[in-house]
């Protein structure tokens, strides 16, 4: 089969690349300078050709070589007859070439990220080297550029983490019609989108921490010789800890194939600096005007100074954003169906409050939605801004509402209107949905009004992509609150298109671009029967340690499974069904004369000693596992539903059956 020149100089360049990750030079040097000192007592002669290549036979290098070069079909096929390259949204081993992943199109422009490795990651400077099969804390880099998101294989964590990864990014030009043509160096000189890089550490109980989040503008490979530049980029920490390096990565940029003429330095910084400046003027010139806007907003009331009016966020990086920026019309394509569906996977994303050193006030940290995705955990606002997107995406009328709830606790959720002006309530730590109905203030004594279905107490503002609006009203109970945003006299709007010139997406280089959601890589069924088969273990040996038997009914533990489904799809959906034709089953499994006992219950983690050890703090559940009498069998079932980003619901059920004994 014959290649295309530009195919074949395309294979060449992938070949030397991946010699060059195997250190073919330094291995040939070492098998040359071995088999001359052993040839030296032998002959005088010169060394052959034939000799190497069978000294690098013996050594097992020309297999290995050729064991890793394994090009598959969608790499090697004909661009003009071959599929059409698959887009690079996957997550790139390691020692694999890109060609074997992604298929690399010679029509179109790529970029090649490589990180070459850590340095000074001091807090792990006391860390011992793991010993081989050791369970140790590890470090993770996620990367996102351009709706493509990559993640690195796990390292062990050091100062000097092995962090040893290529990412090739397909560069594309914005506008209908212009995805399939190569970008040129004008257009990429426009792309201002970054290289979002996040850096997560897990620890040996699976909990994940974010260490760093760095916008990496790639650019200055346009004006690197041969269109390749390596740099060290210094990573900083987050949160309280956003002024301290966290450590320093090293990354090469190549550009494929590289620019005929590579533009100067000063244009590309010229550039920089245009951007840089007209993103500091818009972001100025909203400042002003939300001083304004506020000062006008006091004025219509001064207790209005004590509502929770939140017009700016701190990220991850202490950067003040406008709070509408952390929300973005998000579609999520196939991998959730229904806004009940989306507002379940984001419930189970775990809650947790930003971390900080020492006691205090709270620590605010609005993450940005690849740093909350990465890590899989956050505060009520990154579940707001998150869930509040994807209903957008649903086609729904969605805000984010800031205020407080029981005993005055700072709290985030989101709200819905109907298009009869009906108003939801969606508490996205739960999926729950309140049904809102205001009480009327001004109604006679004896009128009939609602009772507050929902958890909330005041509500200071609601804002979206396009609208900010606070709340105007005499107070701020969410009980009394009307939500009639066309009102001005009760809430008080900012302007469209101030919003517009700093939250809009493109408006400004400093908005994080809006990563897609990834695909859940879970297997369910392996990670259910994986779980179940450890909860049987650790059920036979509590009760070994009790000095009692367990014998398992394999088909009640089957019989659970369609309980476990129900609830879950009544998480989903909001409507329960099924629980009949599993009452019935029971009922026919358990003979007459014996007792059925049952408890389910759901976690967010698929860690089976931390599930075991907070089933055994129920005393239902105990009773259950701990059960004594008279033909006992034991019954356990475990459903694990994936979501996209690898979020699962994880339901485990124990069950016993017994003879009563009067």
């Amino acid at each position: 089969m014959s290649l295309p020149p530009e195919k074949a100089s395309e294979l060449k360049r992938l070949i030397h690349n991946h010699l060059l990750q195997m250190d073919i030079h330094g291995r040939i040097r070492e098998v040359l300078a071995e088999t001359v000192k052993q040839d030296q007592g032998e002959t005088q002669g010169a060394l052959s050709e034939t000799d190497l290549l069978r000294a690098l036979q013996r050594r097992g290098i020309i297999e290995d070589v050729m064991k890793d070069l394994h090009f598959t079909q969608e790499g090697t096929a004909d661009a003009g007859t071959g599929p059409p390259p698959k887009p690079a949204t996957h997550f790139v081993d390691k020692n694999i070439t890109p060609l074997k992943k992604t298929g690399v199109n010679p029509s179109r422009r790529h970029l090649y990220v490589q990180v070459l490795g850590g340095k000074a990651f001091l807090e792990h400077l006391q860390e011992p080297e793991p010993l081989p099969g050791q369970v140790c804390s590890t470090l993770t880099l996620y990367l996102h550029f351009r709706s493509q998101r990559f993640r690195s294989k796990p390292v062990p964590c050091a100062c000097d983490p092995d962090l040893k990864e290529g990412f090739l990014l397909e560069v594309t030009r914005d506008g209908s019609g212009e995805g399939s043509k190569m970008a040129d160096a004008t257009a990429m000189l426009s792309l201002c989108d970054p290289v979002h890089l996040v850096l997560i550490r897990t620890d040996t109980s699976g909990e994940t921490a974010l260490v760093s989040s760095y916008f990496l503008d790639w650019r200055t490979v346009l004006c690197s010789p041969g269109g390749k530049t390596c740099f060290a980029v210094e990573l900083m920490g987050v949160g309280s800890e956003c002024k301290v390096p966290a450590g320093v990565l090293t990354i090469s940029l190549e550009l494929l194939p590289p620019l005929t003429e590579p533009l100067s330095a000063a244009v590309v910084s010229t550039q920089q600096s245009l951007e840089r400046h007209r993103t500091a003027e818009k972001e100025r010139l909203f400042l002003v005007y939300a001083k304004q806007w506020w000062r006008e907003f006091l004025q219509i009331r001064p207790s209005n100074q004590s509502k929770m009016v939140k017009i700016f966020a701190q990220d991850e990086n202490g950067v003040n954003r406008p709070a509408c920026s952390y929300v973005r019309v998000l579609r999520a394509g196939r991998l959730l169906e229904s806004p009940r569906q989306a507002a379940r996977f984001v419930s189970l994303l775990a809650h947790e409050k930003a971390p900080v050193v020492g006691g205090g006030a709270k620590q605010e940290q609005w993450c940005s939605l690849l740093a909350f995705l990465c890590r899989g955990k956050g505060d009520c606002e990154d579940h707001a801004s998150l869930l509040c997107s994807l209903l957008l995406g649903f086609g729904l009328d969605a805000y984010v509402c800031v205020g407080t709830r029981a005993k005055g606790a700072p709290h985030a959720w989101v709200l819905t209107r109907g298009a009869e002006g009906s108003v939801t309530f969606w508490e996205s730590l739960t999926a729950h949905r309140y049904l809102h109905r205001a009480i009327d203030p001004e109604a006679p004594p004896l009128a009939h009004q609602p009772r507050p279905s929902s958890p909330y107490r005041t509500v200071g503002c609601v804002f979206n992509h396009q609208s900010f609006l606070a709340n105007g009203q005499p107070s701020d109970a969410v009980e009394l609150c009307v939500f009639d945003f066309q009102n001005q006299s009760r809430w008080k709007a900012m302007s469209d298109e101030a919003l517009r010139s700093v939250c809009a997406p493109g408006s400004t280089d400093a908005l994080p671009p809006l990563p897609p959601l990834c695909a859940p890589t879970l297997d369910a069924a392996a990670a259910s029967n994986q779980l179940e088969l450890e909860m049987r273990f650790l059920v036979s040996e509590h009760r070994k340690d009790l000095q009692l038997a367990t014998v398992w009914d394999d088909h009640l533990s089957y019989l659970l499974s369609s309980a476990l489904s129900a609830y879950e799809l009544e998480r989903c959906t909001g409507v329960s069904c099924g629980n009949e034709e599993f009452q019935d089953a029971v009922r026919r499994a358990v003979p007459d004369g014996h007792t059925f006992k049952g408890f389910p219950i759901h976690f967010l983690h698929r860690n089976a000693r931390r599930a075991f050890a907070t089933c055994l703090r129920s005393a239902f559940c105990e009773e259950i596992l701990c059960c004594r009498g008279d033909h006992v069998r034991l019954a356990v079932r475990v459903r694990v539903f994936a979501y996209p980003e690898d979020a699962c619901a994880v339901w485990l059920m124990f069950a016993c059956k017994y003879r009563s004994v009067l």
